[in-house]
């Protein structure tokens, strides 16, 4: 049996990726956790200018020469982002009216997703052109897999490696559009003048554990895409 092979190839019933990655699933939860609790305690810390989120936001825009993308308000905690469709900077509870230096930090963080789309950052362009078929990876590519071990059929669980490298190709391309808008933030927020030096250093803790989660969910997502290549490959 499939399992069976398992657990003779490692002896003792132990597969080191499959320990790896529960232990992945737990970073990712701590990650997850810490982002929250650092932005709660910098939400708590106001600026010195005074802005809201949506002000900085607007400001960055405005500096930028941006006139074609708008900041409005979305429900929800940390659901902040920018949709390259509608042009749209959206700002979640926390952040749109808040003048704190978390929530200062995290709408600049999403105009720089704002300047990517401006200036064609090759990164973030490719991550839009497979959001598409990355959804289809994520909600699909399991599922065939499973499919293909039941019905003990080797090319479908095959295809469903595939489809499942189409969402972990997201997670890993991901990085990169997510610290290169951090460092644009970060840049922006202190030539304007928006934060002190200081404050930047509070908002750069924010932005730094927030790209954690982003880390987490790559490497996560790689490790259990390896870890069905390997079982896979056994099978066989």
């Amino acid at each position: 049996m499939y399992y069976g092979m398992d657990r003779v190839a490692y002896g003792y019933g132990i597969d080191p990726m499959y320990i790896l990655t529960l232990i992945m699933a737990v970073v990712c939860m701590i990650a997850s956790a810490r982002v929250s609790s650092v932005y709660k305690k910098y939400n708590r810390v106001r600026s010195m200018s005074g802005l809201t989120g949506a002000q900085a936001a607007v400001e960055i825009l405005r500096r930028n020469g941006i006139t074609d993308v708008t900041v409005q308000h979305v429900s929800g905690e940390l659901t902040d982002h920018y949709d390259p469709r509608s042009k749209v900077v959206n700002l979640s509870d926390a952040t749109f009216s808040s003048p704190s230096v978390a929530a200062i930090g995290v709408a600049a963080h999403e105009c720089g997703h704002v300047l990517q789309h401006h200036t064609g950052y090759v990164p973030l362009q490719i991550r839009t052109a497979i959001v598409p078929v990355a959804n289809i990876g994520s909600k699909a590519g399991i599922p065939i897999i499973i499919a293909g071990m039941i019905f003990s059929y080797s090319p479908l669980i095959t295809i469903g490696i595939w489809v499942f490298s189409l969402a972990v190709a997201f997670q890993v391309i991901t990085l990169p559009v997510e610290f290169n808008a951090s460092r644009r933030a970060m840049e922006m927020l202190q030539e304007y003048g928006i934060l002190t030096a200081e404050e930047a250093g509070s908002t750069r803790k924010v932005l730094s554990a927030a790209a954690m989660t982003y880390v987490a969910s790559a490497a996560s997502a790689v490790i259990q895409l390896l870890r069905l290549v390997m079982l896979n490959n056994r099978r066989d």
